[in-house]
């Protein structure tokens, strides 16, 4: 059955938000007005009723794969990028509270000062109570990217979807800026994301939402109410990844 106009198709959510998204037009650090602009995007999916939790990058600040770690130790490396996403959640906790909307930081790593600690229960009683769960740290280990941790948070909590924010409207044959007859796929299975390389998330979080059938739905955040437009499952918006194409 097709969901009523403004009826969410989805009860739990997770949301994938690049570190990135934060940066707005700097090319490092924060922009305190996109991250009101993303919690204000956010609120909109609260309010018709929706749980979400929400897992974000720390790109903007560091990343423990990039050129900037240099030959420093990947573990090292990779527990600083851990910090950066600590840090882009508080910044997207404090948006959120400033315009009413209760929130938890959540780490993986323990920063008793700044977040609580990752327990899983207390992750989903929160989201039960109508709260929004921003989990920090990843997934606490090195070598796993926070595609990774969004898809175990997601699988943990039992949310019904990922739903990625990236910088394009979905996913395509190519990369569009570069090939303007790339063309977007309506709908993908996992199997061709993991077979033809398609940057959509890394292999190892492919390969999880398969396992647990769990799909990933692709989209752009450059637009004003584009989560809210994913939540009602507008016909040909973004790109859902799932197990058998539909």
């Amino acid at each position: 059955m097709e969901p009523k106009p403004n009826t969410p198709a989805f009860h739990r959510i997770l949301l994938k938000i690049s570190g990135e998204a934060l940066m707005g037009g700097k090319s490092f650090g924060i922009d305190v007005k996109i991250a009101r602009a993303v919690a204000d995007e956010i609120k909109q999916v609260h309010e018709l009723g929706v749980q979400v939790a929400v897992v974000v990058g720390g790109g903007n600040i560091f990343r423990g794969v990039s050129a900037g770690a240099g030959s420093m130790n990947r573990s090292s490396a990779d527990y600083i990028g851990m910090l950066a996403t600590v840090m882009n959640a508080v910044v997207l906790q404090e948006a959120l509270e400033q315009i009413g909307v209760n929130t938890r930081v959540l780490s993986a790593i323990d920063i008793p000062q700044l977040a609580e600690p990752f327990v899983r229960r207390r992750a989903i009683r929160h989201l039960e109570k109508g709260r929004i769960v921003i989990f920090a740290a990843g997934t606490g280990n090195p070598f796993f990217s926070t595609d990774s941790a969004a898809a175990l948070r997601a699988l943990e909590i039992k949310a019904e979807v990922i739903l990625k924010a990236t910088k394009v409207d979905g996913v395509y044959s190519a990369d569009p800026v570069k090939d303007p007859t790339a063309t977007k796929f309506d709908c993908i299975s996992y199997l061709e994301v993991l077979e033809k390389q398609l940057k959509v998330m890394d292999a190892s979080a492919i390969s999880l939402c398969m396992d647990n059938n769990l799909p990933i739905i692709i989209f752009s955040m450059r637009t004003a109410g584009n989560i809210v437009r994913v939540i009602q499952s507008e016909p040909g918006f973004g790109t859902r990844v799932c197990l058998e194409k539909q």
